[in-house]
């Protein structure tokens, strides 16, 4: 039995280890080539036990939408690149970054969603495995820990004369 909701960060590491491999139109497997949805079908099904469609259309119809700040590693990201929506996706692996198979001659790559190409074509995002966690975004900046009581109240110091080993100490 397979726990879906560790699909995730399984699907971002099965997508960078194919970072390299050829691009090939209707490609589905590491020796054929990929293109980008044969990728991302391939990538789902082995890290996640999630069958997908075949196409990107057909893909942007599977799981559940998701608004850009609850995008997390292992999502599916979709673009238009050619005036369709969702003709292109990726697989999201943090930090702004996606892997796919980008086009003809090219090599499944990491990109940056930032890049104003991407960022002017970016289409949304989906969550296909199911029982996966959305998480609250971490603050841009870490809060300050609050001030924390002691557990022992310190003890009042004791007046020169009644301490004992003061007493003592004066001989």
């Amino acid at each position: 039995m397979t726990d879906p909701s560790a699909g995730l960060e399984e699907i971002s590491i099965q997508a960078m280890s194919l970072v390299g491999t050829p691009y090939r139109y209707g490609g589905n497997t590491p020796d054929a080539g990929f293109d980008c949805s044969g990728l991302v079908r391939y990538v789902v099904a082995r890290a996640a036990n999630v069958n997908l469609p075949r196409t990107t259309e057909a893909m942007g119809t599977r799981g559940s939408s998701l608004d850009r700040s609850e995008v997390a590693s292992g999502d599916l990201v979709f673009f238009n690149t050619t005036g369709r929506a969702n003709s292109h996706v990726g697989i999201y692996v943090g930090q702004n970054r996606f892997v796919h198979a980008p086009s003809s001659g090219g090599t499944v790559r990491l990109e940056d969603m930032g890049k104003p190409y991407w960022a002017s074509r970016y289409n949304g995002a989906r969550r296909v495995v199911a029982g996966a966690v959305n998480l609250p975004p971490a603050p841009a900046t870490p809060l300050p820990a609050p001030a924390l009581a002691p557990l022992v109240p310190e003890p009042a110091p004791l007046p020169d004369d009644d301490d004992p080993i003061a007493a003592f100490a004066d001989r």
